[in-house]
């Protein structure tokens, strides 16, 4: 059975979804879009060479007789409407990050989620997919570092628009982290702290940048991560796990290693979506078929409250300074 998606939100990462769709993977086709740009909905048909009906609202699209399941990619504020509707409507839902902007909002999807009997919504933490990430998880998994002690982290980015302000360091950037650090310990936090060091020069006036998040799970160990959104080289992603009985590295991305003009080097990405681009696909054609199986497998509605929790309190710890804790609810049978 071919899994007929709708599109809401028509912007850079849903028409990069709408691609791979189309383009890459099996077992789906987007036959519906809709954006509050329709001009650009309709933009983005042609340019793919949809089949699919452009809807002046998301609503209608999530109604629509012939979608099957719902794709999210529209600005994070309207995330929660379009993911409890798609669930009042029993349709399965893929959410781009994040689930909801506050964690009030994803206590209501769970919510909703829980009255439905069946888990209908996947958050696109895309790391969760990545090989070099589960090559690590699966190195403390297997318990060849004993146990994680420490991790040093890095979030890096070239630059940051006008519009991005200090808390999105937390809630549009170390979003992944949050879930990442959860998923590969297993762990739940316990406190937060943030650290400004001294402010770049090519930060606006309404960001403070770059930025130390001082994060300690609930069993201890310890983990520091670098949000540096203008640090103009490119965009990097570093990770290592600091065991009793070793370190682990987060694999490089693969390279070309140029000899020329008296210097050897390797270029460094700057888009964040060709870093992860593999991760993107299998976390899509997993979404595709285990909506098509009836179950889904990958992030929860409860991985993107957990995380939505944790940045609260990042957010708080930025404004007040001192270390503040994490009040994690226990999690609901439901999501176990």
């Amino acid at each position: 059975m071919t899994l007929r998606i709708g599109v809401i939100g028509t912007g850079m990462i849903g028409e990069e979804h709408s691609h791979r769709i189309t383009n890459t993977l099996t077992g789906a086709d987007i036959v519906a879009v809709s954006d509050v740009n329709l001009d650009q909905a309709r933009a983005m048909v042609d340019r793919l060479g949809l089949e699919a009906e452009v809807y002046e609202t998301g609503q209608k699209l999530i109604d629509a007789d012939n979608v099957d399941a719902v794709l999210v990619t529209s600005w994070g504020q309207t995330h929660e409407e379009y993911v409890l509707a798609a669930i009042n409507a029993g349709k399965y839902v893929f959410c781009e990050k994040p689930l909801a902007t506050t964690a009030e909002g994803c206590q209501r999807i769970m919510e909703a989620e829980i009255a439905a009997g069946r888990r209908l919504v996947q958050v696109g933490f895309m790391r969760r997919y990545d090989r070099g990430y589960n090559l690590l998880k699966d190195t403390i998994d297997d318990d060849r570092l004993g146990q994680a002690l420490m991790i040093h982290a890095a979030h890096r980015n070239p630059s940051v628009p006008e519009r991005y302000i200090t808390p999105m360091a937390i809630h549009d950037t170390l979003i992944h982290e949050l879930d990442t650090f959860r998923w590969l310990l297993d762990d739940e936090y316990a406190s937060a702290q943030v650290v400004f060091s001294k402010k770049t020069r090519h930060a606006h006036s309404e960001v403070s940048d770059p930025q130390l998040v001082l994060l300690e799970m609930a069993r201890g160990t310890r983990i520091d991560v670098e949000v540096f959104v203008n640090c103009q080289y490119g965009y990097e992603i570093q990770c290592t796990v600091v065991g009793e009985e070793g370190v682990a590295h987060l694999p490089e991305p693969q390279s070309l290693t140029l000899r020329q003009d008296g210097k050897r080097h390797n270029e460094i990405l700057m888009d964040w979506k060709k870093r992860f681009n593999d991760a993107f696909d299998t976390e899509l054609q997993s979404f595709i078929h285990d909506a098509q199986a009836g179950t889904l497998q990958g992030p929860s509605s409860w991985d993107g409250f957990a995380a939505a929790v944790a940045g609260d309190a990042c957010v708080k710890a930025q404004e007040s300074g001192q270390i503040e804790p994490v009040d994690m609810p226990k999690r609901p049978d439901f999501y176990r």
